[in-house]
C-alpha cells in the first residue's frame, strides 16, 4: 500500500446542499473556499459538477478559476457525470450538448478525467448491444483523447452496467487506451460483488477508484440511500482496507476520489468537510497496510 496515497476530495464531498439528480448540482460555496479547503486538508485536487462548471465559468469566468488553483496548488481533475452518451433520439441529443460541455472543460483545466455512467433508464444487462455500447464508448474516448482526457465509466447497480466484468467486457471492446472504468466502493458493495472480482480487474482497465463507507442495509431506496446515507471510511459497514487492497492487487498506483454524498457532509463548511474526509481516507489506508503486513506475516 502507499504510504502517502493520492487523494481528491471529490466534487460532492465539500458542495454542501448539492445533491446528484435530487437538486441544484452547483455548490452555495464559493469557489476560492472550497479550493482553499482541500488544500489545507492535504489533497492533490478536486473535481466539479458539469452544472458547478459552467456556473462558475459564467460567473467568475476561467481565468480567475485557474488564478485560484493555481494559488493553492490544486488540480482541477475531474468532471461529472455524463449521461446518454450511448443513446439515440432526444436522449442523444441532449447528451451531445453536454458533452460539448464537458470537452471544454477538461481542455481548458488539463482534466485528468471526465466521469460517465450507463443507462440509468432501461437497467437490464442487454438494454444496448455489447458492440453498439462500445463503438459509442470508443468514440466518446477518442474524443476526449483530442483534449488530453480519459472516460472513467462508473460501474452502478442501478445501472445496466453493473460489474467489473460487464465493464470489463465493453472497456475491451472498445479499445480505446483512455477509456476504463471508474470503482467506487459503495456500488461494489451495494451491487453485492465480492472484492475478489475488483482485485481481478487488469491493471490498465481501472482509470479512477472511489471510497467512502456505509450502513449495512440500504435506507430507502438504493438511490436515495447513496445519496443521502454514504459515511466516512470506517464509520459503516464496509470493509475500507480490504477493497484497498483489492485495487492493489491489481497493479493500480492512481489516485483515489474521496466521495462522501450525505445529508451529514453537506451540513458541514467546505473546511471541514474536506478535513474529516481526508483523515477518514488515511485511516483506511492505513488500515490496508496492517492488514497486508498480517497477511504476509502469516504466510
Amino acid at each position: 500500500m502507499p504510504d502517502s496515497p493520492a487523494l481528491y476530495a471529490t466534487f460532492w464531498t465539500i458542495a454542501g446542499d448539492a445533491i446528484p439528480g435530487l437538486s441544484s448540482e452547483v455548490s452555495p460555496h464559493d469557489f476560492r473556499s472550497r479550493v482553499k479547503a482541500v488544500r489545507d486538508a492535504g489533497y492533490l485536487g478536486t473535481g466539479l459538477s458539469i452544472a458547478d462548471y459552467i456556473a462558475l465559468r459564467d460567473s467568475i469566468g476561467v481565468p480567475e478559476m485557474r488564478a485560484i488553483l493555481a494559488d493553492n496548488g490544486v488540480a482541477l481533475i475531474e468532471f461529472e457525470s455524463l449521461f446518454d452518451w450511448f443513446a439515440t433520439g432526444e436522449r442523444r441529443q441532449k447528451s451531445d450538448l453536454a458533452r460539448r460541455e464537458f470537452l471544454r472543460a477538461a481542455e481548458e483545466f488539463d482534466a485528468m478525467h471526465i466521469k460517465v455512467v450507463a443507462d440509468f433508464i432501461d437497467t437490464r444487462d442487454d438494454a444496448w448491444p455489447l458492440d453498439h455500447l462500445a463503438a459509442e464508448f470508443r468514440t466518446l474516448c477518442d474524443q476526449a483523447a483530442n483534449v488530453g482526457a480519459n472516460v472513467a465509466l462508473e460501474l452502478l447497480p442501478f445501472s445496466n452496467i453493473k460489474t467489473p466484468k460487464q465493464g470489463q467486457a465493453l472497456v475491451e471492446a472498445a479499445g480505446a487506451r483512455n477509456g476504463g472504468l471508474n470503482v467506487d466502493i459503495w456500488h461494489i458493495m451495494r451491487g453485492g460483488i465480492p472484492y475478489a472480482e475488483v482485485a481481478a480487474l487488469p491493471r490498465e482497465t481501472i482509470k479512477w477508484v472511489e471510497l467512502c463507507d456505509a450502513d449495512a442495509e440500504i435506507v430507502g431506496t438504493m438511490y436515495e440511500d447513496t445519496v443521502h446515507n454514504r459515511r466516512l471510511p470506517g464509520e459503516g459497514a464496509f470493509d475500507v482496507p480490504g477493497f484497498i487492497r483489492a485495487v492493489g492487487a491489481t497493479g493500480y498506483d492512481g489516485g483515489y476520489g474521496v466521495e462522501i454524498i450525505a445529508r451529514a457532509q453537506r451540513a458541514l463548511p467546505p473546511a471541514t468537510a474536506a478535513k474529516v474526509a481526508f483523515d477518514a481516507a488515511l485511516r483506511a489506508f492505513e488500515g490496508a497496510r496492517q492488514g497486508a503486513a498480517r497477511s504476509t506475516s502469516g504466510r
